[in-house]
């Protein structure tokens, strides 16, 4: 096993090929950077991680080099000394902050990234509280509209170079460039070909200090307000782990939560930027029941829940409940109960499953052709618990039936319970026709976020929760679950999925996914690993 020596700590590496960064990681020392990231190449050009680096003897005597090195670029092997906290490298270090500083504005009042700036943080750590330039500084002019949601403050840039290299190795697009040379080089776009990619937002995320901005949040909210969740993202089926930002019972901005069992370091911008319908406010926030006129008017939950039931249990074994793939596990589980509580005959149906194009992979050419090794994709599948939902299917009644399916037997229906609960981005997921087909049920109930022509022909309309909402967990394309968090509550008068559904099958209390999981977990083999923790990264099922 290889030994590694961080500030005379021995840590074990094991097989692993790190280099100091890493190893210091793993001993509980950090050690700056900038240019480094572990997804992208190594360039060691920012040279704030110098350290000194030596090498032990067999007789236990260490050779030390006589400069400090990079340490992102010094791999770690067996007998590896690396001493971070001396002065020699705490002197080269505040003298690379100093190099950095150099040209930097003052703008940390009103720099979207203060508060959770490395060059902020690091000034106060390893920086030097005055500064010796007397020249003036460089001021190049800012280039707000590099990108349709990236904006960058050119005099901010520290030419780390991280964002230049993730447009080439991981998206492939190559739009960011580094032009002119010494202090007045700048990051810029080909003329004409600005920074739109599907995954143009990780350079934001990518971006140490304030340089690259997204216009969405520019100026919106100081991050010292916001609170953040650990969530999975609802836009496919890849289930990419996510922080929900958020502040007030507003969503503010997602961004990707490392995870090396679904997508890595990254997540798409149609993931990123698609939380808007979450703070919208046509969305219903209240039950409402139609009346004689046929108009549909508010009504309390107080009086809804024990109508549903009354009405389902009267409509026999003409039943059936469309389970949207947009719920989590322990949702689709609670209204599969219900819908078979009422008749053994009664039938459970997957909801539409929104697919759009095929799976989109990166990097790729400039004709949108994957290119090498594999490092991102794009489900085409628009879904988050397709997985999940089949196997409740498959427990409940042996069988999936698909939503074709639902539409060749709605003439048979006497009452039908529809969730939905898709993104408007995706468009109407009804066409005139189905939404013809289906208005004939004589009960008919939707739970949906918003207006739409089906919940216009609706008995009742139950509001719908988002995927910031509520907790459970979704299955993904590969099986793997994993665990989201409410961030922000319903609209005022507002239920999740879970709880409507808790109610409907007369339990007392608030629902607690845990013990949903842990219920689904005995009755249920596939779904046998929900009944441990989840952890950070998720279980595989089946």
């Amino acid at each position: 096993m290889a030994v590694v020596f961080i500030n005379d700590k021995p840590v074990d590496i094991g097989a692993d090929r790190l280099n100091l960064v890493q190893a210091a990681q793993k001993a509980g020392v950090f050690i700056p950077h900038y240019c480094w990231h572990p997804a992208l190449s190594v360039v060691a050009s920012c040279r704030m991680c110098l350290v000194e680096v030596g090498e032990k003897k067999p007789d236990g005597s260490v050779a030390m080099q006589p400069r400090v090195v990079p340490a992102c670029q010094t791999p770690a092997k067996d007998g590896t000394v690396c001493i971070t906290n001396s002065d020699k490298a705490k002197s080269a270090q505040g003298r690379t902050l100093e190099g950095l500083l150099l040209n930097h504005p003052l703008d940390c009042p009103v720099c979207d990234k203060a508060g959770e700036c490395s060059l902020q943080d690091y000034s106060y750590l390893y920086g030097h509280a005055t500064s010796r330039m007397v020249d003036p500084k460089n001021t190049p002019a800012n280039k707000p509209d590099i990108g349709e949601h990236i904006s960058l403050f050119t005099d901010r840039c520290i030419m780390c170079s991280r964002c230049v290299r993730f447009t080439r190795e991981i998206s492939g697009t190559s739009e960011l460039m580094v032009t002119n040379r010494g202090h007045h080089s700048e990051i810029d776009i080909f003329p004409g070909d600005p920074v739109n990619n599907k995954l143009a937002g990780n350079v934001v995320d990518l971006c140490p200090v304030g340089a690259l901005a997204n216009k969405d949040f520019l100026y919106k909210q100081r991050v010292w307000f916001l609170k953040t969740q650990a969530s999975v993202c609802a836009g496919c089926s890849t289930g990419c782990s996510i922080h929900v930002d958020h502040n007030k019972d507003a969503v503010y901005r997602l961004r990707p939560r490392e995870n090396p069992q679904a997508q890595g370091w990254f997540i798409c911008d149609e993931g990123r930027f698609d939380f808007a319908y979450v703070n919208a406010k046509e969305r219903f926030d209240q039950p409402l029941a139609r009346t004689t006129d046929k108009a549909h008017a508010p009504t309390a939950w107080e009086s809804v829940i024990p109508a549903l039931r009354s009405e389902f249990s009267r409509a026999g074994s003409a039943v059936a409940g469309v389970i949207s793939p947009m719920l989590t596990v322990e949702e689709a589980f609670l209204l599969a109960k219900f819908i078979k509580g009422l008749s053994p005959d009664a039938k459970l149906y997957m909801g539409w499953v929104p697919t759009v194009g095929a799976d989109e992979q990166f990097p790729q050419d400039r004709k949108g052709n994957p290119v090498g090794a594999v490092k991102f994709t794009i489900r085409a599948e628009k879904c988050p618990n397709r997985r999940g939902v089949e196997e409740i299917l498959k427990h409940f009644q042996g069988k999936m039936l698909g939503f074709d399916r639902l539409l060749a037997d709605a003439q048979d229906l006497k009452a039908l319970y529809m969730t939905a609960a898709y993104p408007p981005r995706l468009g109407a997921w009804l066409t005139e026709e189905q939404t013809r087909k289906l208005a004939k049920v004589p009960l008919l109930v939707v739970q949906d976020l918003a207006p739409s022509p089906i919940a216009e022909a609706a008995r009742f309309v139950l509001p719908a929760a988002t995927f910031a909402e509520k907790d459970g967990c979704y299955v993904n394309h590969a099986n793997l679950a994993q665990q989201l968090h409410w961030a922000v509550r319903p609209g005022s008068m507002g239920r999740t999925d879970g709880q409507i559904f808790l109610y409907l099958l007369e339990r007392r209390g608030l629902i607690q996914a845990s013990a949903i999981r842990q219920e689904l977990a005995r009755e249920a083999p596939f779904f046998g690993p929900l009944a441990s923790d989840l952890g950070e990264h998720g279980v595989k099922l089946g």
